[in-house]
């Protein structure tokens, strides 16, 4: 399970068997269309997070009180996503086997669906909620049906219509908003204030949806299984300029953690995963330093969820 040159996120335990979450990093960035460097995303994010402390004063947690194990990087064969894919797959799968929660740091949005694939085969009834700016559904980008620009695309050529939820989506070609529009997926028109339809930003007609998996109104068993996968460039560039393809008119970084920990606390979340953080972009530090913060954030609501 651990990777050579193991570095940890702050907080983690050393006992993988007492770890409710266990994080891993993809640092893969083989399809990026246009500034690479998201592969260096994790280890950078973990470096940030000693200089952060491990209590949260927005949620009155501790991570020193919550067990989560943080496995390291996976080691990639560079220039190959389908091996990249088939790594993040198994990885992903031996913690959902090991009835774990697998907390994927990327890396390039396409790791994703590796993670997903792993998701999939153990919960055929999966959900997908999606943050993001960009809607990732093309058919093809430059001759490449896997791409970061295709990754929900072929999460779609798994799951099927009406399961996945997308928030934050701003940007896409003609033929991708004619696909969301057709209601193949479910997509919130995008403006900052349509966040707060996440009940907090609370989840409103999405709850339905979603197939009734509110937290509160079925017992845990019964819950719909949801992946929850957040492209960190649906934060505005403002906030979050460390990111590969910035998109203009985003949300800043309290909505998104006030909507993302709410679904956490409230939702039957079996993987997740954060991506698209690029350190290199950003000489100032405050993308990794509010990525790493976010990370915080989602592993503490995990603890209550």
């Amino acid at each position: 399970m651990e990777q050579a040159n193991r570095n940890v996120f702050i907080g983690a335990t050393d006992d993988y068997e007492a770890a409710k979450v266990v994080l891993f990093g993809a640092g893969a960035d083989a399809t990026t269309s246009y500034r690479p460097g998201t592969r260096f995303g994790p280890a950078a994010v973990r470096a940030e997070s000693y200089g952060i402390e491990t209590y949260s004063p927005y949620q009155d947690r501790d991570l020193e009180d919550f067990p989560f194990y943080d496995s390291g990087d996976l080691e990639f064969p560079f220039g190959s996503p389908v091996r990249q894919l088939e790594a993040i797959e198994a990885r992903a799968g031996e913690i959902l086997d090991d009835g774990k929660i697998p907390f994927m740091l990327g890396g390039e949005h396409l790791v994703t669906l590796g993670a997903v694939r792993a998701a999939f085969k153990r919960f055929p009834d999966l959900r997908i909620i999606h943050f993001d700016a960009h809607a990732d559904l093309r058919e093809e980008y430059l001759g490449e049906t896997l791409s970061h620009a295709t990754v929900m695309r072929r999460c779609y050529d798994l799951l099927g219509d009406g399961r996945i939820f997308q928030f934050g989506i701003r940007s896409g070609t003609r033929d991708e908003f004619a696909f969301m529009k057709a209601g193949h997926v479910i997509t919130e028109p995008f403006t900052c204030r349509n966040v707060e339809k996440l009940n907090c930003c609370g989840v409103g007609k999405e709850a339905e949806l979603l197939g009734g998996c509110d937290v509160e109104s079925q017992p845990l068993n019964s819950l719909t299984p949801i992946y929850l996968t957040i492209d960190l460039d649906v934060l505005d560039p403002a906030d979050f300029p460390g990111t590969g393809t910035q998109e203009a008119g985003g949300l800043h970084y309290d909505e998104l953690r006030c909507a993302v920990t709410d679904i956490i606390t409230r939702f039957h979340v079996v993987a997740l995963d954060n991506v698209e953080l690029n350190p290199s972009l950003d000489l100032s530090g405050r993308s990794t330093a509010l990525a790493c913060k976010f990370l915080r954030e989602c592993l503490l609501a995990m603890s209550g969820s």
